[in-house]
């Protein structure tokens, strides 16, 4: 199981009231909604290994030198000597260090690598596994890891992860017409607003899927360009030959990297605290003895 960690966190945040506090009343709402998430999740799912996948680089430069635009409207601060820093709610931003804190205190594995996003984590994790692997993430971007034949899916929270979406073949063909890697194709011929991807103007998310229904995959459409037998109309070849430059890098930026280099870790799902004494304490210090407790149990074999 991987988790998709910034998302999770993201949606605790706005999932749990701001109310929740420590004693000495910082939020830390998104600490204890993201530990009683994975609670939940290893309870109901049970998996052998579990990874929580960290945003080292949320907006890596190499997808941004292809894309310009790529997140640019996430931007608060532009650094010159790393990531720049994200538009983040002024209350989450200091709990990343204790969810941080937490998750190696627990044992979870938490795996992040600079330049890198967590989706490129998980698409290298996903690509290197030898038996099934279930992505939890609110991302609908990690569609395109979908692969039932090698047991590959996403859980998709629709209310907490007591309710998820189990996204399969089955479901994206049902939902958007393709399957996993056609999804990447679909996303970035439709564009992204929230990822600040332009996408092919007029290229909504029906005309994507039909296009691909039509001609396999991007290079099949890009083929159909100059192909006077197509059934492009005259505004889609159009638009989509103005838009080869974009078509040219765009799957870069939108495909996840399966070639993440690594560190070294343990995936296995610990069965108890690896420090209980730092797991008391930070229970004792942001106050989230209910949610360590509702972990902790859950853990046990």
């Amino acid at each position: 199981m991987l988790l998709d960690t910034a998302s999770l966190y993201y949606r605790a945040y706005f999932g749990v009231p701001d109310s929740v506090k420590a004693p000495d009343g910082t939020p830390v709402n998104a600490v204890r909604g993201l530990l009683d998430f994975i609670g939940r999740l290893v309870q109901d799912h049970r998996p052998d290994d579990l990874v929580a996948c960290m945003d080292a680089d949320w907006r890596p430069q190499w997808r941004v030198e292809l894309i310009p635009s790529y997140k640019a409207h996430r931007v608060a601060v532009e650094t010159q000597t790393g990531p720049d820093l994200e538009d983040t709610p002024d209350t989450l931003a200091p709990q990343v260090p204790i969810i941080e804190a937490a998750l190696d205190a627990f044992g979870i594995a938490r795996v992040g690598v600079a330049g890198y996003e967590a989706d490129d984590v998980i698409g290298t994790l996903t690509d290197r596994a030898s038996g099934p692997v279930d992505i939890v993430t609110g991302d609908r971007d990690l569609y395109q890891l979908v692969d039932d034949a090698r047991g590959r899916r996403v859980l998709y929270p629709l209310k907490g992860v007591g309710t998820l979406q189990v996204t399969d073949e089955a479901w994206l063909r049902e939902k958007y017409g393709v399957d996993g890697p056609g999804y990447a194709d679909l996303a970035l011929l439709r564009g992204d607003p929230s990822d600040g991807l332009p996408g092919v103007p007029g290229i909504g998310e029906k005309t994507a899927a039909k296009l691909l229904d039509a001609y396999g995959n991007l290079a099949g459409i890009i083929a159909a360009i100059d192909d006077p037998r197509s059934k492009l109309t005259a505004t889609q070849r159009k638009r989509l030959d103005e838009s080869r430059p974009y078509l040219a890098v765009a799957p870069k930026v939108v495909k996840v990297a399966s070639d993440v280099p690594l560190p070294d870790f343990d995936p296995t799902l610990p069965r108890v605290a690896a420090q209980p004494d730092l797991v008391d304490a930070l229970a004792h210090r942001w106050g989230l003895g209910g949610a360590v407790s509702r972990l902790s149990s859950a853990l046990l074999p």
